[in-house]
C-alpha cells in the first residue's frame, strides 16, 4: 500500500476534463442549444440562503406556519442534489441505480433514521419500482417519491428538513403529503414572483465562460446558436452587456421545459428576436419542427443544461439530439478524490474488500475484523463529500440513482461550459471502456485503477 498511494498520486483526475458516457465528435455539431440557470450562469452562495429566507417566510404569512420556524437557517452543508423524499413518510434519503436505499442515508427531519426502522418501515432496504419517482423524478400517479435533480432543490430539500424537524420535535402533528405541497408551492412562488432575479447584482457570478464565449462557440463554424430561458434580461445584461443577444441566433423565453421540446402549441419567432408568447411570429410550430425545416439531424444539435430530466432527457430519447450535461458539483468532487487522504482511505477499502472476498469461507474471525474496517472506511469514504449523504455519484458501492440517469440522458459531461476551451473544434469523445464485472480479474489481481483522464495529461500538453 506505501507503494500504491504515491503511484495514485502521480496520476491525479483533471477537474476540468469533459467526461464521455458515448462517443460524439465536435465536428459533427452544427447547432448549439444552451440553458440558462447553471449552464450559462452561476450563482454566488447566497443565492440558496435567499430562496430559503423567502420560501420559510411565505409558509408563515401566507400558510400559517408556526413563526418559530423562522428560527432556522439554511445549511449549505446538509443536502446533495439528486436524493429522494417520501413524501407520504417525510423521510429524505439517498437511492442507487438499483432501488436500494443507502442505509445511513435516511433523515426524518434533521436526524438520521436508524437503520433497522428504515428496514422495517421499507421492509428491506429496496424500493419498489411503483414507489419510486416517475419518469421526471416526479411524486405522481402513485409513485411517493420524489426526486430533487434541480440545483434550485437543495434550499427546497433544506427547508422540508427544518420544518419536518420542528414539528417532531414540538409534538405537532401535521400532514406529511400537505407539508410537502405547501413548501414545494413556496419555493414555487420565490421563483414565479422573481424576488430571487430582482437582486441579480448580489446573487450572480460572472464567469470565465461569458467573457470568452465566443472562442467556445465561433471556431466551431456552427450554423445556429440558440438561449433557452425563462426572461433573464437583467441578469444577461449585469453578466454580459447590453448587447447580450448578439451571442445568440435565437432566443427563446418563458420556455416552460421539457413541455417546450415537445408541444405544438409553442412558438418561434425570427432569428436574432427576442421570443414572447406576444411577438408576432413567422414561424409557427415547436423548436423540433423549427429545427428539421432547417434540414438538422438530431445528431447535429448539442444542447447544454444542468437539469438531467427536464434539459436532457426528452431530447436524447425522443429527438437523437446529442447532450451536454453541466455537473458544477464535479469539480468540487474530483479535487477531493485527489487528495493523498482519500486516496489513502480508498486504497485500504480496495484491499479490505479483496480480503472480505477472499477469507468469506476459511478465516471467520478475521473476515468480521476485515468486515468492521471495511464499514468504517466506507463511512470515512462519505464523510469526505457530504457528512449526510456522501457524494452525488456513488453510494457505497454502487452508483447512484443520479448517476444512473445521467448515464443514460448526457453524451457527455462537464463541470462548466469553460471545460469546452481546453478541446480543439473537432475532437471526438471517446467513453473509456470500463471493464464490465465478468472482464475483471478478482480483487486480490486487480492492478491500480488508471485509464480516467488525468490532471497530468493536460497540464503537459
Amino acid at each position: 500500500l506505501e507503494k500504491l498511494v504515491p503511484s495514485i498520486m502521480s496520476n491525479l483526475l483533471n477537474p476540468d476534463a469533459i467526461f464521455s458516457n458515448n462517443e460524439m465528435s465536435l465536428s459533427d455539431i452544427e447547432i448549439y442549444g444552451f440553458d440558462y440557470d447553471y449552464t450559462l450562469v452561476f450563482y454566488s452562495k447566497h443565492l440558496h440562503t435567499l430562496i430559503f429566507n423567502a420560501a420559510r417566510d411565505l409558509l408563515i404569512n401566507e400558510h400559517r406556519y408556526p413563526v418559530e420556524i423562522r428560527k432556522y437557517e439554511y445549511d449549505p452543508d446538509f443536502a446533495i442534489r439528486g436524493l429522494h423524499y417520501d413524501v407520504q413518510r417525510a423521510v429524505l434519503m439517498k437511492i442507487d441505480a438499483f432501488h436500494y436505499i443507502q442505509l445511513g442515508t435516511v433523515y426524518r427531519g434533521l436526524s438520521v433514521v436508524p437503520d433497522e426502522e428504515v428496514i422495517e418501515m421499507y421492509e428491506g432496504s429496496h424500493v419498489p419500482l411503483e414507489q419510486m419517482s416517475d419518469f421526471y423524478g416526479k411524486s405522481s400517479h402513485g409513485n411517493t417519491m420524489k426526486q430533487f435533480m434541480d440545483i434550485f432543490s437543495l434550499p427546497e430539500m433544506t427547508l422540508l428538513s427544518c420544518v419536518n424537524e420542528h414539528f417532531l420535535k414540538n409534538n405537532i402533528d401535521y400532514e406529511p403529503v400537505h407539508l410537502y405541497k405547501d413548501v414545494k408551492d413556496s419555493i414555487r412562488d420565490v421563483h414565479i414572483k422573481g424576488i430571487m432575479y430582482e437582486r441579480s447584482k448580489q446573487i450572480l457570478v460572472r464567469s470565465r465562460c461569458y467573457q470568452k464565449f465566443a472562442r467556445i462557440v465561433n471556431p466551431f463554424n456552427v450554423r445556429l446558436t440558440w438561449l433557452a430561458c425563462c426572461s433573464r434580461d437583467k441578469g444577461m445584461r449585469y453578466i454580459v452587456g447590453k448587447d447580450w443577444r448578439d451571442l445568440f441566433d435565437v432566443v427563446i423565453v418563458q420556455a416552460e421545459k421539457p413541455n417546450f421540446f415537445n408541444d405544438k402549441r409553442r412558438y418561434l419567432g425570427p432569428l436574432s428576436v427576442i421570443c414572447y408568447n406576444t411577438s408576432v411570429f413567422l414561424l409557427q410550430g415547436n423548436l423540433y419542427e423549427f429545427l428539421k425545416l432547417t434540414g438538422w439531424r438530431g445528431s447535429k444539435v448539442l444542447y447544454f443544461g444542468d437539469h438531467i430530466y427536464s434539459d436532457l432527457a426528452d431530447l436524447t430519447l425522443k429527438h437523437g439530439w446529442r447532450t451536454g450535461a453541466i455537473i458544477p458539483e464535479l469539480r468540487s468532487e474530483l479535487k477531493i478524490m485527489n487528495t493523498e487522504q482519500y486516496i489513502q482511505t480508498m486504497t485500504w477499502l480496495q484491499t479490505l474488500t479483496g480480503l472480505l472476498e477472499q477469507m468469506q469461507q476459511t478465516f471467520l474471525e478475521s473476515l468480521s475484523v476485515a468486515l468492521l474496517s471495511s464499514r468504517l472506511f466506507r463511512e470515512m469514504t462519505k464523510g469526505f463529500f457530504n457528512a449526510q449523504f456522501g457524494s452525488l455519484f456513488r453510494t457505497d458501492q454502487n452508483p447512484t440513482y443520479f448517476l444512473r440517469r445521467l448515464s443514460r440522458f448526457a453524451d457527455i459531461y462537464m463541470a462548466s461550459l469553460s471545460c469546452l476551451l481546453n478541446y480543439d473544434v473537432s475532437h471526438t469523445f471517446y467513453p473509456r471502456r470500463t471493464p464490465l464485472q465478468h472482464e475483471l480479474p478478482a480483487w486480490s489481481d486487480r492492478p491500480p485503477a488508471a485509464g480516467l483522464p488525468l490532471l497530468q495529461e493536460a497540464q503537459a500538453k
